[in-house]
């Protein structure tokens, strides 16, 4: 019999987590082989390495604590990967020589596949004056763009992806470029982005006072602060980004704000971390503890929780002596301080077996007492581990004791801390669990409601059909499995019908014992006013939260999953998609078989100078009618120069099949674009053009807008006759990068894919 609840939770297993040789035999035949081979790998840190193993195991023994991704597909394997999630580099100098150090050091991180979070806020304002060079600086968003494409290279290399995390200051003065950048839907596609708001400047903000952008002690601007902070409001609005980050309000509840300094988090927010910071990640799958669901007595044993913990504790920390780092001073920093971040998933799926809907005063209390219990327990575990193997090295008992964090930690706790010391600096977290949630049977993704009781998913078959399966939500399955056709109970509430306070509630409720940050997303309406929107993140900022995530359906980000209204039985959510949040869309269901092509077409040709090249590069663009509106169909492009022949030849053909199958064939234009060429670019007409193949994207793209095809440079689809509609009352974005599924859902910050577990955050 199958150790899985659901199908999905299989595939899941064997697309990303099972250990497999390189031509794809598996090594890990069962789940139970993945188990003992993390289990094993985790043990071998200790004395009684066997005796820890079977420990090991039986924690991770019907999905109870869930390792995150890295450990559950790495550890054991003897591969040349980081076991850590997260890493925040070092601080970016102000100097070209340094900067370009920092992107090394970037790139070898996020080849063993760690996401990295910088603060770009330490560059100099575009335009400052730079010295001995007789020249002005280019700004910091001029290199985040340069850390983009070395991001698009690492994927393209096939390495395992690692998403990033850029931050500003609210006083830099570039900050206003910073908000904006994502409403250039080809810009900084691999970054999440995030303002670092602090505390004088929210207070500005409620007094409608000025703000100084300041850089090296010289005032650039004077600004008001409220326009600054509608600026910030208007964007996240409108794209989704940036997010806020509340940095005062981190560094002062840091444990070790006696020894660092905090300015920036890895890319889905839920680890604030010091330059060269590291943190691993695990949860608690509190949905596989709670007994007799559904029933009166529905509980979770406290016992059995503060067991689960400790063995977590434990493990994680091994980690920290077991995982390989790409870069010797991240090694430093971890085997320093030897943070963990032990989360949960679940609480939703828990939530509602308990009889409690999710965002009322009592499940925010009954989340707040877990989670209390939890960090107890994490606590004292460590202190024990402490007393066996030694505090943690930069350990000193009365400045730690005097962080904001621990001073709401119970007395007997911190006791014990100074008495005994501590083996782990800081040690919970809530991570975005998407995959491992699936993995897990589809069970509620960390703190979030649950995002859809059921929906309809598309499953490739060998033979190339596809045939459908129903994904359900772990706590609705255990209940047709209880009541069968029962209608759910008023209380099943999902991320569709809550009201934004309720996620707010939420979060702040766990916040409270969760001593890094948690990453979360609190979906809005589409139709929320500005203002109650504004609303939201003051709220945040008020109940004692360290930052901020919205989504907002609209026609820039997309919409997430259209729900049936029938309730009956668990409501079919029939999966449509949603874009990265900076992304166009078009409402298309790509054609199967191609256009035909008349005798005749009308085009246009297009001749590109390249400064590097000798001879032109003419494209001409033919485009066909249909229903009265004219499409692109095809492309020719032509040179003399015989070095470019095979690739254009191979670009002719490639941009001609897919401009034949109709559909939004946008996505051509933004992938070339995209394309950085690492011996550099071109300034063309005054811009810079980072290779031939995205000067030939912007012919491209300058085409269509001509043709009344795109909206303008850098939008969406305007008009196309062979789309079908899906949902004319939902707005829909793209299908999956990599399985193409209509299955991405906003997920605590970051799209995910719900057939094969893609994430934006890795």
């Amino acid at each position: 019999m199958s150790r899985f609840a659901a199908p999905i939770a299989e595939q899941i297993w064997d697309m990303k987590y099972r250990f497999k040789e390189a031509d794809g035999t598996p090594i890990d035949v069962t789940v139970e082989d993945s188990w003992r081979r993390i289990a094993r790998s985790l043990a071998s840190v200790e004395k009684d390495a066997k005796g820890w193993e079977k420990t090991f195991y039986e924690a991770l023994e019907d999905f109870r604590y869930l390792p995150a991704g890295r450990i559950t597909s790495g550890a054991g394997t003897a591969r040349s990967v980081t076991l850590f999630n997260c890493f925040v580099m070092g601080t970016v100098p102000d100097s070209m020589a340094g900067i370009f150090d920092m992107l090394k050091e970037a790139a070898l991180t996020m080849q063993q596949g760690g996401g990295i979070g910088y603060d770009f806020s330490t560059i100099r304002p575009k335009g400052a004056h730079v010295a001995g060079v007789a020249a002005d600086a280019s700004g910091p968003l001029s290199f985040m763009d340069v850390w983009d494409a070395m991001c698009r290279t690492i994927m393209s290399a096939g390495s395992r992806r690692g998403a990033m995390m850029a931050t500003m200051r609210c006083d830099h003065p570039d900050v206003e470029q910073f908000i904006s950048a994502k409403s250039d839907s080809a810009r900084l596609r691999m970054f999440n982005l995030s303002v670092l708001v602090t505390d004088p400047f929210m207070e500005a903000v409620k007094a409608d006072g000025s703000w100084d952008l300041v850089y090296d002690g010289k005032i650039y601007h004077t600004v008001k602060a409220r326009d600054l902070w509608n600026k910030i409001m208007k964007a996240t609005y409108d794209y989704a980004e940036p997010g806020v980050i509340f940095i005062d309000r981190i560094n002062k509840a840091n444990n070790l704000n006696y020894i660092e300094q905090i300015a920036a988090t890895n890319p889905c927010g839920e680890q604030p971390l010091p330059p060269y910071g590291a943190c691993l990640l695990g949860s608690i799958n509190l949905a596989r503890l709670v007994s007799n669901p559904f029933e009166a007595d529905a509980e979770i044993d406290d016992a059995e929780l503060e067991r689960l913990v400790a063995t977590a504790v434990r493990m994680m920390d091994n980690v920290v002596d077991a995982s390989r780092f790409p870069l010797p001073a991240q090694q430093e920093e971890a085997q320093n301080k030897r943070r963990i971040g032990l989360g949960v998933t679940g609480l939703a799926d828990a939530l509602l077996m308990k009889g409690l809907q999710y965002g009322t005063e009592k499940a925010a209390a009954q989340a707040e007492a877990w989670l209390h219990r939890i960090a107890r327990a994490a606590y004292l575990a460590s202190v024990e581990l402490a007393k066996e193997k030694g505090a943690f090295p930069l350990f000193d008992a009365e400045k730690y004791l005097a962080s904001g964090n621990m001073m709401n930690m119970d007395d007997d706790v911190r006791e014990a801390i100074r008495e005994h010391g501590i083996r782990n600096a800081l040690l919970t977290s809530i991570a975005p669990t998407g995959t491992i949630s699936l993995y897990a049977g589809n069970v509620s993704s960390g703190i979030e409601p649950v995002f859809a009781y059921a929906y309809k998913r598309k499953v490739l078959q060998k033979d190339g059909t596809r045939t459908e399966e129903e994904v359900v939500d772990y706590a609705v399955q255990m209940w047709r499995d209880k009541f069968g056709d029962a209608e759910l109970p008023e209380y099943f509430v999902n991320a569709q019908t809550l009201d934004p306070q309720a996620h707010v509630r939420m979060q702040a409720a766990a916040q409270k014992w969760i001593d890094s940050s948690i990453s979360k997303t609190i979906n809005c309406p589409e139709d929320i006013s500005f203002e109650a929107f504004k609303d939201v993140y003051m709220q945040a900022y008020e109940t004692g939260c360290k930052g901020c995530t919205t989504y907002r359906p609209n026609d820039v980000t997309g919409s997430v999953l259209s729900v049936s209204e029938d309730k009956p039985k668990a409501p079919e959510v029939v999966a449509t998609s949603a874009a990265e949040p900076n992304e166009p869309h078009g409402d298309v269901i790509y054609m199967a078989d191609p256009l035909d092509r008349p005798q005749a077409l009308e085009g246009q040709t297009y001749k590109l100078k390249w400064p590097d090249s000798e001879h032109a590069i003419y494209l001409t663009i033919n485009d066909i009618i249909v229903s009265g509106h004219r499409r692109p169909f095809e492309v020719f492009i032509n040179s003399k120069n015989m070095e470019h022949y095979a690739w254009t030849v191979a670009l002719t053909r490639m941009i001609s099949a897919v401009f034949r199958r109709g559909g939004d064939v946008s996505f051509v234009v933004e992938e070339l674009k995209a394309v950085f060429d690492p011996r550099g670019g071109a300034w063309v007409q005054g811009k810079y053009i980072p290779s031939i193949l995205a000067a030939i994207g912007g012919v491209i793209e300058r085409h269509l807008v001509a043709t009344g095809f795109l909206e303008g440079e850098g939008m969406g689809l305007k008009s196309d006759p062979q789309a079908q509609v899906v949902n004319l009352d939902a707005p829909r974005g793209k299908a999956c990068p990599s399985c193409g599924q209509f299955s991405m859902m906003m997920v605590e910050g970051c799209m995910t894919c719900s057939s094969c577990g893609h994430s934006k955050c890795g």
